[in-house]
């Protein structure tokens, strides 16, 4: 059995490799908050438990072991999310850090219960993809808002950055998933963009722009 740390550890591996192959330890550090040594010496913990591919200094990768673990705890934690915001009531920005807790339960029982009981969800309160119990996920969005030109429609369909600060930035510009968003203007110095949610125009920046996923506005 794994600790919460090492949990939390291949869990961040996944989320930095799910459209790349590797990630690099100063990467991964940042991910977690915390020191790159530190990450070292848990990166020759998980190596050993044949978790991971790594070499100092090199570049990390799951194992498929431990690529199978990792889905285990992400799935856990997307269905705790949905599951605290659909029949909990909790919002949005609250339940990364519940989830985060209780994503750590060992009962795969209790997880189908949960999946079923929740009717098989695709998405979690985010737009994030949940994986299947076979493991299995489809990384279905990659267009940011920063991406969409003056004048176009598009719709939101997930957040990138899952911080409580974040989401509730979202929110006071007036989204949420599915919401549609019109392209005002943006300047071209410093890329400072006017979008417009329900007849609201909000000038965001490109940290904002490029944190909002989106597809087309009939997608």
């Amino acid at each position: 059995m794994l600790s919460y740390t090492e949990e939390n550890y291949i869990k961040a591996l996944l989320r930095l490799t799910l459209e790349k192959t590797v990630a690099g330890t100063n990467e991964l550090a940042a991910q977690l908050g915390v020191k790159p040594a530190t990450a070292t010496d848990m990166l020759k913990k998980l190596r050993e438990k044949q978790l991971i591919d790594y070499e100092k200094y090199g570049k990390i990768s799951l194992t498929l072991e431990g690529r199978k673990k990792a889905m285990q705890v992400l799935r856990k934690h997307r269905l705790w999310e949905t599951f605290l915001y659909e029949k909990l009531g909790f919002a949005w920005d609250e339940v990364h850090d519940i989830a985060e807790q209780l994503e750590h339960i060992q009962s795969e029982k209790l997880v189908e219960k949960l999946d079923k009981f929740l009717d098989f969800p695709k998405f979690d309160p985010h737009g994030d993809a949940i994986p299947n119990a076979e493991g299995e996920i489809k990384v279905f969005f990659t267009q940011t808002l920063s991406q969409i030109a003056v004048g176009n429609i598009c719709r939101m369909a997930a957040v990138k950055d899952n911080s409580a600060t974040f989401l509730q930035y979202v929110a006071q510009v007036g989204l949420s998933i599915n919401e549609h968003i019109k392209i005002i203007s943006k300047q071209p110095y410093d890329a400072l963009t006017c979008i417009e949610v329900n007849g609201k125009q909000s000038n965001v920046s490109p940290k904002f722009t490029d944190n909002i996923f989106v597809v087309g506005e009939n997608e």
